[in-house]
């Protein structure tokens, strides 16, 4: 079934609301998507006051659950930190948010509202050990990764000869967005270096930065995990990964109610494709052509993400990290981010069901889709009881 309305959509009394950031990009953008499908201006619950209890929905309403990122005083809540460009806290950040989500999914549903996306999906998401574990036990193809805690440097340097990995990535468990993600490369006693946009302070504290930097010593190296492990992390091998233009890259597929919808091609001088550390859009057809000529297709790359984001059944949108192997011979899956659907001015993939729309477009005329398809079945079940 297309995802595209011909015109605004008729009357069905399904109203938007969103839990979000006002000043958030995501927000606003989803805003402007229910108002072009002809359902006016959705409501507006901040995440200040939805985490102060300050919330209540109305029945009929459809209420998209948005990222509580990009708000200082938002971060305070979560993470007990007045810096957001602090890494630490993410633990305590994980605990917080999941409960109020859960609170949060618990009132809609006495109201007689729905949610975009379900609690225990968005928990599981935002830590990178369970989401690794949900995907390899349903067969979606991951890279192989260390199991169960990690105690710090000197543990994690046995363990990684002991598995034989001398290049992975060490990510914090409940980490998003590149925070305090480390991509380390072993070569013997002594002999390492850890990529990183995470900066040291002299007291020990971990700080974001837009500036990627490489630490080359095992003492600093040490400092920085040791720092990184009360939180949890997550220690995967670093595959190598496909270029173009002689930068690795990776792709970013959005899956809208089951369905690959947008992707685009991130490409970096470094090992983390992020826009905002360096990265860029690199051209979707040129990578299409890559995989072809490799002997795949890029069907392929969209059913792996499919089948990746139906671990995650009761959240309609999410965006998943398809990493293709050199050569662009082998797809694994990197992430799924409960909110990785920012991708400004893309549509839809031909053939997609979302074409001419952007991922915001698409999940309106979704949720549109699914509330006609529930009114469908109880018109039927009232005519026939």
């Amino acid at each position: 079934m297309s995802l595209s309305p011909s015109r605004p959509a008729p009357r069905t009394g399904l109203r938007f609301a969103v839990v979000g950031n006002p000043e958030n990009r995501r927000t606003s953008m989803f805003a402007d998507a229910v108002r072009a499908a002809g359902h006016g201006t959705p409501r507006v619950l901040p995440w200040r006051d939805v985490l102060r209890g300050r919330y209540a929905f109305t029945p009929g309403e459809w209420v998209r659950i948005d990222s509580p990122g990009e708000n200082a005083e938002v971060d305070r809540l979560l993470r007990g930190t007045d810096d957001p460009a602090r890494v630490e806290g993410t633990a305590l950040w994980h605990r917080r948010f999941t409960t109020v989500l859960r609170d949060v999914a618990r009132a809609a549903h006495r109201a007689g509202a729905v949610t975009s996306a379900d609690p225990e999906d968005v928990a599981v998401m935002f830590d990178k050990r369970r989401c690794h574990a949900r995907l390899s036990a349903a067969g979606v193809p991951v890279p192989p990764a260390l199991t169960g805690a990690v105690g710090g440097w000197e543990e994690l340097k046995d363990r990684l000869k002991q598995a034989r990995l001398a290049r992975v990535f060490v990510k914090p468990a409940h980490g998003s967005s590149a925070s305090g993600i480390v991509a380390l490369e072993t070569a013997g006693p002594g002999r390492v270096k850890a990529t990183t946009s995470v900066e040291t302070a002299p007291d020990g504290r971990l700080y974001n930065s837009l500036r990627v930097r490489h630490y080359t010593s095992e003492p600093e190296v040490a400092a920085l995990v040791d720092a990184l492990v009360p939180d949890g992390i997550h220690v995967e091998r670093w595959l190598p990964k496909a270029s173009q233009g002689g930068r690795a890259c990776d792709l970013r597929v959005v899956v809208v109610a089951g369905r690959a919808t947008h992707a685009v091609v991130r490409t970096s001088r470094h090992p983390m494709t992020n826009l905002h550390l360096g990265g860029a859009r690199g051209d979707l057809d040129a990578a299409r052509a890559a995989i072809t000529a490799a002997g795949g297709t890029f069907a392929d790359v969209l059913e792996t993400a499919e089948r990746a984001a139906t671990c995650f059944p009761g959240t309609l949108c999410v965006g998943v990290d398809i990493l293709p192997g050199a050569g662009w011979r082998r797809f694994t899956v990197g992430e799924v981010n409960a909110f990785g659907d920012l991708l400004p001015r893309l549509t839809g993939l031909p053939g997609s069901g979302a074409e001419g729309l952007d991922t915001y477009a698409a999940q309106v005329a979704a949720a549109q889709v699914a509330v006609r398809r529930t009114e469908r079945k109880e018109h039927h079940h009232d005519t026939t009881a």
